[in-house]
């Protein structure tokens, strides 16, 4: 899943959304003197990503591009987050700009509290709107060509985001079958590891 799923699979706490988010660029390490949230936040990342990575459901959307590739995986990711903005209100029962608003918001309020190898990445987040940025078939295409940007000239040697997105849009829908097949399964598995009291958000 990628970076919206994750801030949605998060407890109502912007220390426990923002480590679920910064999981990724962090290797999952969290700093010295980080708060149980902040812990907590890393720990349901990692769940989050060994759950999807093993889902039957979403090894078919990969089958559904092509059978072999080395950024399927991210492709889709990445189409998982456009199909969660797309059915947002399937999910939750915050409408999507308030909800990344909020977030935003207590982005910025806790970001100089932060270390700076920490405030990078977020920053740019906030400054950029990133999360705002799943919400056509156009942004997803420039969501794949920015992850050509980021990988290695050896990964574009044999494999490249921007080539699946044809394949994206030719099977959207299937995809977007598999995605609200699995994406409440998804949320079942991880809801014992979270407070509940603080899953208000959550429609599911």
């Amino acid at each position: 899943m990628n970076w919206l799923a994750h801030i949605f699979l998060s407890e109502q706490d912007i220390d426990f959304q923002i480590a679920n988010y910064l999981a990724d660029p962090l290797k999952a390490r969290a700093w010295e003197n980080a708060n149980n949230a902040i812990r907590k936040g890393m720990q349901t990342h990692i769940c989050i990503d060994s759950y999807t990575d093993k889902h039957p459901l979403f090894l078919q959307s990969k089958q559904r591009l092509k059978s072999s590739g080395l950024l399927r995986g991210i492709v889709i990711d990445l189409t998982y987050d456009y199909l969660l903005t797309k059915n947002w209100e399937r999910f939750c029962n915050i409408p999507l700009k308030e909800f990344l608003n909020t977030y935003h918001n207590e982005a910025k309020r806790v970001l100089p509290t932060l270390p700076l190898k920490v405030q990078i990445p977020l920053q740019r987040m906030v400054e950029f709107e990133i999360l705002h940025q799943y919400q056509t078939l156009n942004q997803l295409h420039e969501a794949f060509q920015r992850v050509d940007k980021k990988v290695s000239q050896r990964v574009l040697n044999r494999d490249n985001a921007t080539h699946y997105y044809d394949a994206v849009k030719e099977n959207i829908e299937k995809i977007e079958e598999d995605f609200l097949a699995f994406f409440p399964q998804l949320c079942w598995h991880i809801k014992p590891l979270l407070n509940e009291n603080r899953l208000n958000h959550w429609r599911i």
